[in-house]
């Protein structure tokens, strides 16, 4: 997908949360990343009903609001996607489902993380909102509550990290969402800065397998993903 170049003024008003450096563009080479090849977008009616051809995997279990309630189970999204559009992503690349960091101290409060060996609770859960006006999806932390945005004012290695922060979906906050049927995988990109998002597996200490939105295209496993559907 390629993304429109914003303006300042624009910028200013497309998340509901300020940014770090408020009132700043973000930093950063925004040279729209190209559609891959072999990849193809998904709206909201394909993501229920896109069927892979790979081996299916159960989703590890026990998701619930306080993350320590009754158990529940999924499958892969490819399989079939809950009309909620619950759902846990896993890094291809490590094999370990992404997390929300709900108690890390600011500025990384909320971070994403593929951290987990299994869905513990609702750290692991994501809602995947379709916006059908920008064909896009907005993903909203089952831990906080808050939408997934990508920090483009960060700096650093920490810069276009995702982040659980926001109450509203503006650019920062929304998502095209890629399916490979081939490899049965899928890829996000930012509609901020129109990169891929990637898990920042050599990363050490407390920013170690973030997901930040850097890549220019899909070029292996760091930026592809399994989702697999939360149910219950």
């Amino acid at each position: 997908m390629t993304s429109a170049l914003l303006s300042l003024s624009a910028l200013l008003t497309a998340s509901v949360l300020a940014a770090p450096a408020a009132g700043a563009a973000p930093q950063n080479d925004r040279q729209p990343a190209a559609v891959p090849a072999g990849w193809e977008t998904v709206d909201g009616a394909e993501l229920a009903r896109i069927t892979g051809t790979g081996e299916r995997i159960q989703a590890p279990s026990a998701l619930d609001r306080s993350a320590s309630g009754p158990s529940t189970s999924g499958r892969s999204a490819s399989a079939l996607a809950d009309e909620s559009e619950k759902l846990a992503v896993q890094s291809v690349r490590n094999g370990k489902f992404a997390a929300t960091e709900k108690n890390y101290a600011s500025p990384n409060t909320g971070v994403l993380r593929a951290r987990s060996a299994e869905v513990t609770g609702a750290w692991e859960g994501f809602a995947f909102e379709w916006h059908e006006a920008t064909g896009t999806y907005a993903l909203k932390s089952l831990a906080n509550n808050l939408y997934v945005a990508v920090e483009g004012n960060y700096t650093g290695t920490s810069q276009n990290v995702l982040r659980a922060r926001s109450t509203g979906a503006g650019t920062w906050e929304r998502f095209t969402l890629y399916y490979n049927e081939d490899l049965d995988r899928w890829a996000l990109q930012s509609a901020l800065n129109g990169r891929f998002v990637a898990m920042e597996n050599s990363y050490t200490g407390s920013l170690q397998y973030a997901l930040r939105a850097r890549s220019l295209e899909v070029t292996g496993s760091w930026e592809q993903f399994e989702l697999f559907e939360i149910t219950g």
